[in-house]
């Protein structure tokens, strides 16, 4: 397969959202390492330049394009700056995301819900339209980046915005793949579980423990692996797959990247 993505990447380009850290970074490492362009999005300029400055030190070719996926502006201009830079737009991977606040419903303010909602669902919304003029010239790849909260797994208690967000991503990708098929565009998501990044630095939880029901799960809560969570380089892994050629006639499907967790704890 290694051949196949060499050949299908080599002078691709793709933009990249929440580039700076975890699944993020290590899919645009992932993408320049076969070849591709990467345009490295997010709102932190340091970690984008780091991202930038290790896939130069491993010969790749990065663009760093700093803004907030939550202002459609913000994301046109980075289209544009794709355009001048590459002139193309082959691989899109929608990544930015928080967890947000994680509480009871009636201690969740109406900001809170916002702020989940507008970055990890109408950001996503706002960042394939601005990709689609590019995407649509030569077809190409949207990969979303979902989770098993609000697809497969509901267990994580006062996640409610969290996981409606992310339930939301899936169905927005559903319909996505079906309008954009005719430009040969395909659009897939990826559902990662309980994977060793910093989101948890941005999860505000708030009394959730009086929500759990009480149950008890068996040790080693991640079958696969007996109960280590998996690696951003397994995410970034299922996204260069969806992205090459030998996932062509794959679009609409999610792809579960959770060593079955989600099985478990449903």
């Amino acid at each position: 397969m290694k051949n196949v993505l060499d050949t299908f990447l080599h002078d691709n380009v793709a933009l990249v959202t929440g580039a700076g850290s975890g699944i993020g970074r290590a899919t645009a490492e992932k993408l320049a390492a076969v070849g591709a362009r990467v345009g490295l999005f997010g709102r932190t300029h340091d970690e984008l330049r780091d991202t930038a400055d290790a896939i130069a030190k491993n010969g790749g070719n990065a663009l760093v394009l700093e803004g907030d996926v939550t202002h459609a502006d913000q994301l046109d201009n980075a289209v544009g700056a794709i355009e001048r830079e590459w002139g193309r737009l082959d691989v899109l991977v929608c990544n930015a995301g928080i967890n947000g606040k994680w509480a009871p419903l009636e201690e969740l303010e109406e900001s809170d819900w916002d702020k989940t909602i507008d970055i990890n669902l109408k950001g996503t919304f706002l960042t394939v339209r601005a990709a689609l003029p590019l995407l649509r010239r030569n077809g190409g790849s949207v990969t979303i980046v979902s989770s098993v909260n609000g697809t497969r797994m509901f267990s994580n208690a006062g996640a409610s915005a969290y996981a409606t967000s992310k339930a939301g991503q899936v169905a927005f990708a559903r319909m996505m793949a079906l309008e954009l098929a005719r430009l040969r565009v395909r659009v897939n998501t990826v559902c990662p579980g309980a994977i060793e990044t910093a989101i948890d630095d941005n999860t505000q939880a708030q009394h959730t423990d009086e929500l759990r029901p009480e149950v008890e799960f068996p040790e080693g809560k991640i079958p696969i692996t007996g109960g280590s969570p998996g690696t951003v380089e397994q995410v970034a892994a299922a996204i260069l797959f969806l992205s090459s050629p030998a996932a062509s006639h794959i679009t609409g499907a999610e792809l579960f990247i959770d060593g079955a967790q989600s099985l478990l704890q449903g």
